[in-house]
């Protein structure tokens, strides 16, 4: 049997290959303003949805609190950036892959905050994370015009 998580992370990549996609398109036909206005209309739909079956325990420790409160903003801008990058000229494939390079800078986090421990294999997987972050953002050289 597959783990609940397995198949939420799943479900969670699915989502997020197709927001690529969609913040392209969005962003093509609207300001990266506007498209992040809208994005942010919808997390606040699914949050109101999520209250009515959801119910939670809404009281924490200020400390959990600012911490989520932190998250989600980050969690914003790191959207909102995106879709500039995207309105800017950014090709989706290139933007998307980019970005999603960000556990890096969580695992740079957690070894020198956390003090976590990579492994060789892990190590080795940053270094070609790395690489292909260089790859994918080299941009041929545009052919020559020919002058008539």
């Amino acid at each position: 049997m597959i783990p609940a998580w397995i198949l939420f992370a799943v479900i969670a990549l699915v989502f997020w290959g197709i927001t690529g996609i969609t913040q392209k398109l969005a962003t093509n036909g609207i300001s990266s303003q506007l498209s992040f206005i809208w994005f942010a209309y919808s997390m606040i739909a699914i949050s109101a949805v999520l209250m009515v079956i959801a119910p939670m325990h809404w009281h924490v420790r200020p400390l959990i609190f600012w911490l989520a409160v932190g998250g989600g903003t980050l969690n914003g801008l790191g959207a909102l950036t995106c879709f500039v990058a995207m309105e800017s000229g950014g090709k989706a494939a290139i933007v998307t892959a980019l970005i999603s390079l960000y556990p890096l800078l969580t695992v740079a986090f957690a070894v020198t905050v956390l003090h976590e421990h990579l492994t060789a294999g892990q190590g080795v997987g940053i270094v070609l994370a790395i690489v292909a972050a260089i790859l994918l953002s080299m941009e041929p050289a545009a052919p020559p015009k020919l002058k008539s």
